[in-house]
């Protein structure tokens, strides 16, 4: 559980109240779901999430605060206490609120009044599960490659093309969906389109599993006519709009990772001393002291740096894209060498199939790759370093 004492620079006084809250809500809620065994069980399990996170009222924090109707302002600091707290227990209840928030974000950023009201207080009662449906077979990191196209028919649009690992794909209620308008205008020329998953022509295609629990896969638009209204902002401003979400939520993956980087240090440490080798606990040896160390280290500069960027976020300061991609990347690379270094003190019993931290290792991987992969982030703090003083 997010312990507040060494973030509490970056934090308001009601934050420590809302991490007890959080405590005790996952503790009764999420953590007795327990790990899935597989995909379908993983997308039964992720509704069961999103119901508990909407009557609990913790899936109000996901959209703005005038549409939640949340006495707390939700800001982003208190996104990333969220994940940091579900990640502990679940990285799929996790992946549950983080997709409320980020097919939510263009919505919030750029909908009209009737999209807004349409959409967003079921969205925070936990009623409509959201879907950011930007990737594709060819178009990942580079968005110019985007294939699917909009072409405008009277008061419609007609959407075809494909879309491809898609987290909630097959389970979600309201794509938003990324497709261009103007083929040679590149990025200038995207479009994002609320698309509701009932809409004719769009089908779920298949499931794509991963070795973690998390309901991913591809969908396909054939056809698929949604009303001018569902067109979020401009025609061309899908990049901009999508660029912004990402670079806003982009701390909060950075809290998701300290939140599984906190549990493996947690088992590592509670493993250490209870196992007796050589007529001792492993935690009397000086090399487990020490790995122990280095794992506690980084994963308190890693906050440090998380919740910097969510105080900049929240502040609309200058650096936030700048200081998200510091925190994503150093948060989700330690996450990664933290539960390494946890198997290595729990030995066999790390790489159990039913260990927690086995589970945890499966889960970690897909932090240094989604929104934003570890190099594009190395590449976007080595670009702003010229412009800061």
């Amino acid at each position: 559980m997010p312990e507040t004492q060494t973030i509490s620079p970056f934090l308001e006084p009601e934050h420590p109240a809302l991490a007890e809250e959080l405590e005790a809500f996952v503790e009764e809620q999420i953590a007795p779901l327990g790990p899935p065994a597989d995909d379908d069980a993983g997308r039964t399990q992720a509704r069961t999430v999103l119901d508990r996170l909407g009557k609990a009222g913790w899936a109000a924090y996901a959209v703005p605060p005038e549409a939640s109707g949340a006495e707390r302002a939700p800001g982003l600091r208190t996104c990333c206490l969220i994940r940091e707290s579900l990640a502990y227990a679940s990285p799929l209840a996790d992946a549950v609120f983080a997709l409320q928030a980020l097919g939510t974000g263009p919505l919030s950023d750029s909908g009209d009044d009737a999209q807004r009201e349409k959409w967003l207080p079921r969205i925070a009662a936990g009623e409509v599960m959201t879907a950011f449906a930007m990737s594709e077979r060819e178009a990942g990191s580079d968005v110019s490659a985007i294939a699917t196209r909009a072409e405008r028919d009277g008061d419609d649009w007609i959407l075809d093309g494909g879309k491809w690992f898609i987290s909630n794909a097959g389970i979600a209620d309201l794509y938003t969906v990324f497709a261009s308008t103007d083929p040679a205008a590149g990025v200038g020329g995207l479009g994002c389109f609320l698309v509701p998953a009932t809409t004719p022509g769009l089908r779920f295609v298949a499931p794509q599993v991963l070795s973690a629990p998390h309901p991913l896969g591809e969908i396909e638009l054939n056809g698929c006519r949604v009303p001018a209204d569902h067109l979020l902002g401009p025609p061309n401003g899908g990049f901009k709009l999508g660029m912004r979400t990402l670079d806003r939520l982009r701390a909060t993956v950075a809290a998701a990772a300290c939140g599984i980087a906190a549990r493996a240090l947690a088992e590592a440490r509670a493993h250490a001393a209870e196992r007796r080798q050589f007529g001792r606990t492993l935690d009397d040896f000086q090399l487990v002291q020490a790995s122990l160390a280095n794992m506690a280290t980084e994963l308190a500069s890693a906050r440090l740096l998380t919740y910097r960027a969510a105080w900049e976020a929240d502040q609309a300061g200058p650096e936030v894209t700048y200081r998200s991609a510091m925190a994503k990347l150093q948060a989700t690379e330690a996450a990664q060498r933290i539960v390494d270094a946890a198997i290595q003190i729990l030995g066999g019993r790390g790489v159990l199939a039913e260990h927690p931290v086995d589970h945890l290792y499966r889960a970690v991987r897909a932090l240094r790759i989604y929104e934003g992969a570890s190099d594009i982030q190395r590449l976007v703090i080595a670009r702003r370093l010229p412009e800061l003083k």
